[in-house]
């Protein structure tokens, strides 16, 4: 009996198996557990074999015949792995987690074994040399650039033992990075407190209680539930009168995943944490850099470590006045107002709170009501539409993995379809916390066209309660516009390789660019009355309300950025001054860098590290410095517009041909100097900041 061709299996299992299904979007009704190992087995065995076909007998290599089927084999994979770890992360399950830890090992195989495959190396070296390389545009010359470097990266020089260690420490990376953010969910679910008597709720809005109460029934219970989900977590800190319940609260959260608080040490990350800076360390070492800091800077904008260590300190010591300043005003007035002698971590939320009602009659809860997250959303469509030209509708035929996820498309002026996005707005249960946009699907050229691009933007807002629209803080409403920014800079991209299409080779210090550039929207009166309404009454934002939010936007602004200055320099440092013998090192440095620059006292018990997971098991890792770099680069960009108008038809067509369209085809610098004529200047951002004038 004759087997089926190919082709005929390939379409009896994508039929079976909607992970093998990579004509459409993803199908998320129908992706079960069992099919995820059975997916990505059968596609890394595909691509072994075409990898191997392509590559046997040697030849002259060209585009068409290497990167173009190489592409294919990548954005196959692509496609069924990324609904797989979106999942994970919006819908954890038992089930689900075992079956995404089981393949980690196998794609991270896979991945080490491509970058050191030398036959594989050889031919995009090929492709570099004599006239196969004067037969390429730049954009593809970047990407033949782009790829050599990563093979140097993924130890293609490596032989013998030096080659077998450098595998095993990619996989136990893999496996201790998805531990650290599985102790981090599991803690974060585990710790919740019920309140029987309205008494511990004193001072909270009445959208928070009602949220606690709704939490209590979706468990089944009465009363008040308050967890570490970060609407009910925030709310507590800013409002709750009960300083026990905040202690309670505030220790709950800054000691998950570690060594003591409630959890009793039960998802302990101090171990995965070691484990992961001695393998970062020794994989750099048998790559020929003396630290991590250095492997990570080989991808970004930044020269050296100097560089950026010299750059946040120049903004630690510019900032640090102002915030010594900020934290003793609010000393002062908790001692005035409330006979606080010494604040506490768990104060500094709300008597700032206080402070700012006090000095600018200013209630974060008085500007909720006017940012319901449908008037927000269209307002964010609108904003877009009147900078770049862009339609954005609201589509209902695609499937979603939860009954409040919304699916988006994007078109031009033209109607041309430039992308598309999944919206997932509200915090709940077994979903990881933060905002964050993933790539779903990437723009790239196909015989029949090119691939529409698609996101996932995924946000952790307060929900709706009962009757009542979901009511957004401003600084959700700025987490909103920031998401949609990495959103357009995937979704507008024009460069159809998608290697450099999107975010895809963009440095990563210079990829929070559009994202951080697009939240200075959020502070326009013109574009605030696009995405601003009372959630009631219809009523504009009063102009008396707004301008004392305009008054109130540098409120603490040194606080603020000593605290992202202290995590950058842990960062950075901690990867750079990493010895073997010493260890980690983790919170003596830590401890360190806060005795120096921190103006906020932190409790002993703070275990703050445990849970930063942008740099344990994010893609920050020597890398969390790229928020406050970027930040120059988007408070520059935004001061031409400044300049020119914030609605300036040629200062936002030229923002998106020269920076949203290019992707990573050319470098960070060279775009930001087409679009703003030089390249940046500091002072935009201390001026934004309120750090000078």
């Amino acid at each position: 009996m004759l087997s089926p061709p190919l082709s005929v299996l390939l379409t009896l299992n994508a039929m079976t198996n909607p992970l093998l299904a990579t004509n459409s979007l993803p199908l998320f009704a129908s992706i079960k557990p069992d099919h995820v190992e059975e997916a990505i087995d059968q596609i890394l065995s595909d691509s072994r074999a075409e990898i191997d076909s392509l590559l046997e007998g040697g030849g002259l290599y060209s585009w068409g015949n290497l990167v173009e089927p190489l592409e294919e084999i990548e954005d196959r994979l692509s496609r069924a792995w990324s609904p797989v770890s979106h999942l994970n992360s919006v819908l954890s399950s038992d089930e689900l987690r075992e079956a995404y830890n089981a393949c980690l090992p196998k794609l991270t195989e896979y991945s080490t074994e491509m970058g050191q495959n030398r036959a594989l190396y050889e031919a995009w070296k090929s492709l570099s040399e004599g006239e196969a390389v004067e037969r390429l545009n730049d954009t593809q010359k970047k990407i033949v650039n782009d790829a050599l470097r990563d093979f140097r990266l993924s130890g293609i020089a490596l032989e013998g033992e030096a080659k077998t260690r450098f595998k095993e420490i990619a996989q136990s990376l893999s496996k201790s990075c998805s531990k650290f953010e599985e102790n981090l969910l599991d803690a974060t679910n585990d710790w919740s407190k019920l309140l029987t008597t309205a008494e511990g709720l004193k001072g909270l809005p009445e959208n928070a209680i009602a949220l606690a109460k709704q939490e209590a029934e979706n468990r089944k219970g009465s009363g008040w539930m308050l967890t570490l989900e970060f609407p009910s977590y925030i709310a507590v800190m800013t409002f709750a009168d009960d300083r026990a319940l905040r202690r309670e609260m505030y220790e709950a959260f800054s000691t998950r995943a570690s060594d003591c608080g409630p959890g009793e040490g039960r998802w302990d990350n101090s171990e995965v944490m070691e484990e992961i800076l001695a393998l970062r360390h020794e994989e750099v070492n048998l790559l020929g850099f003396d630290n991590f800091a250095e492997l990570s800077l080989a991808t970004k904008m930044a020269d050296s470590p100097a560089q950026v260590v010299g750059f946040l300190t120049d903004l630690a010591e510019r900032s640090q006045p102002i915030a010594r300043q900020d934290f003793n005003e609010l000393s002062q007035f908790a001692k005035e107002q409330q006979g606080v002698e010494k604040l506490e971590a768990w104060d500094i939320g709300y008597y700032s709170e206080k402070l700012r009602q006090h000095r600018f009659d200013l209630s974060q809860e008085e500007v909720k009501k006017y940012f319901p997250d449908d008037k927000v959303i269209a307002g964010l469509f609108a904003v877009v539409k009147r900078l770049f030209g862009l339609n954005i509708e609201e589509q209902q035929d695609a499937e979603s993995w939860h009954k409040d996820v919304r699916f988006f498309e994007i078109r031009d002026h033209e109607d041309s379809l430039r992308g598309q996005f999944f919206l997932d707005p509200y915090a709940r249960g077994k979903k990881r916390g933060g905002a964050w946009m993933d790539v779903c699907v990437s723009r790239r050229k196909l015989k029949e066209g090119v691939q529409t691009p698609v996101a996932y933007l995924t946000c952790n807002f307060t929900p709706p309660v009962g009757d009542s629209p979901a009511l957004l803080t401003h600084d959700e409403v700025i987490t909103l516009f920031h998401e949609f920014g990495h959103g357009i800079h995937h979704m507008l991209t024009q460069i159809s390789y998608s290697a450099v299409s999107g975010i895809s080779g963009v440095e990563w210090d210079a990829v929070e660019l559009p994202s951080q550039f697009l939240e200075n929207w959020c502070w326009e009166k013109e574009s605030l009355a696009l995405i601003s309404s009372h959630y009631q009454t219809g009523e504009s934002l009063p102009d008396t309300l707004f301008d004392k939010m305009i008054a109130a936007k540098n409120f603490q602004s040194g606080m603020l950025m000593m605290r992202q200055l202290e995590f950058s320099l842990f960062d950075f440092r901690m990867h750079q001054e990493y010895q073997a013998d010493k260890g980690g090192r983790i919170y003596s440095l830590l401890n360190e860098i806060r005795g120096q620059y921190a103006v906020v006292p932190i409790p002993d018990f703070n275990r703050f590290a445990h849970g930063f997971s942008h740099i344990f098991a994010g893609g920050y890792a020597a890398g969390y410095y790229s928020y406050k770099w970027a930040e120059v680069l988007s408070s520059d960009a935004f001061s031409l517009f400044e300049e020119k108008g914030i609605f300036d038809a040629e200062t936002g067509r030229s923002f998106l041909e020269n920076v949203l369209e290019k992707g990573g085809s050319q470098e960070a610098m060279k775009l930001f100097v087409a679009f703003r004529g030089r390249e940046p200047k500091i002072d935009a951002l201390l001026r934004h900041c309120g750090i000078a004038d």
